[in-house]
């Protein structure tokens, strides 16, 4: 059974490391059932990091829960590192971690980059997904980026703005991603920890309808922040390493995909026009918008539509 919102936690019952290259080491873990249907937890950032609570959104009777953490963040190593960091080289790892595995086709969730990376890989590697379950849609086109990041959500959270633009000199604002990378990778350990912690509380303040000081305390904590600020603004300043508009582009390929979207109607991170333009391609997808939430997973309603939905994908499957 659920306790309140999720359900109760679990411990991994399997451990494992990933070289995935001669560079980065995958951390992965697996949970619930072992013999379950397998599902990919595809956290968000770039950078974000897995946490033991992610698990809590599958029943752990019908799932096998898999956490992994992409390259440079959470227990993946090096932290924060850049080299060899692209969205090409996720897409791959994922397909590494299947096969790894052994596993034939598995459901991904992701929210936010989460749903980025679910749906290029998706895009990649169709023959393997069983269905997404995708939350905070998050396109990753110059616009999308420009809002969060330069024009649009600061219009929203005019103070939080201020403490997210003070470590960038004012001559160089109009173009901040560029000034964060210049900052995040610069020889400058005091300048960069002090750009990381601004890029990532920005992020943290604007997930939620109000702010919680506990994902607040959590995006602000060192470690975290290093890596979630450097790796974002590393793929954030090169496009996302992907072509203009590319996910709308290429839905063709996984029309046929049992899909589930859940959106906060007040998400400032990504707005929701994102949602209803990846519907627009999915036809057949079932888009659900929550009136009450912004943009984190953690907020009730957007909690409660994510665990319907893999409620919901269980029956699909048995029905199938």
């Amino acid at each position: 059974m659920k306790t309140g919102s999720l359900y109760p936690p679990s411990e991994p019952y399997a451990q494992h490391s990933l070289q995935v290259d001669s560079l980065h080491h995958l951390h992965i873990e697996e949970s619930g059932n072992p013999n379950g249907v397998p599902v990919l937890f595809v956290h968000g950032g770039p950078g974000g990091g897995c946490s033991p609570i992610q698990r809590q959104f599958f029943h752990p009777d019908s799932y096998r829960i898999i956490l992994f953490d992409q390259r440079g963040c959470g227990r993946s190593s090096p932290h924060a590192c850049l080299t060899n960091n692209t969205t090409a080289h996720l897409i791959e790892d994922i397909e590494k971690i299947r096969q790894y595995l052994k596993i034939d086709k598995w459901l991904l969730f992701g929210g936010s980059w989460g749903s980025t990376l679910s749906l290029l890989y998706a895009q990649s590697y169709p023959e393997r997904v069983y269905g997404l379950i995708l939350r905070g849609i998050f396109l990753c086109r110059a616009q999308d980026i420009e809002w969060f990041y330069q024009s649009g959500a600061n219009r929203f959270y005019a103070d939080y703005w201020q403490d997210y633009l003070a470590p960038i000199p004012k001559s160089k604002q109009n173009n901040l991603i560029e000034a964060y990378y210049e900052a995040l990778t610069s020889n400058d350990e005091i300048s960069r920890m002090r750009a990381a912690e601004a890029w990532s509380v920005w992020e943290g303040r604007t997930s939620t309808l109000k702010a919680d000081p506990e994902i607040v305390n959590h995006f602000g904590d060192p470690f975290h922040a290093l890596a979630m600020a450097r790796i974002e603004c590393h793929y954030f300043y090169h496009q996302a390493f992907i072509e203009d508009n590319q996910i709308l582009k290429h839905c063709n390929a996984i029309l046929d995909i049992p899909t589930t979207i859940i959106h906060g109607r007040y998400d400032m991170v990504c707005p929701v026009n994102q949602a209803f333009e990846l519907k627009e391609q999915l036809p057949h997808a079932k888009l659900v918008i929550c009136e009450h939430a912004g943009h984190s997973a953690f907020e009730p309603e957007i909690t409660e539509k994510l665990l319907d939905a893999t409620d919901d994908f269980m029956k699909v499957l048995d029905a199938s």
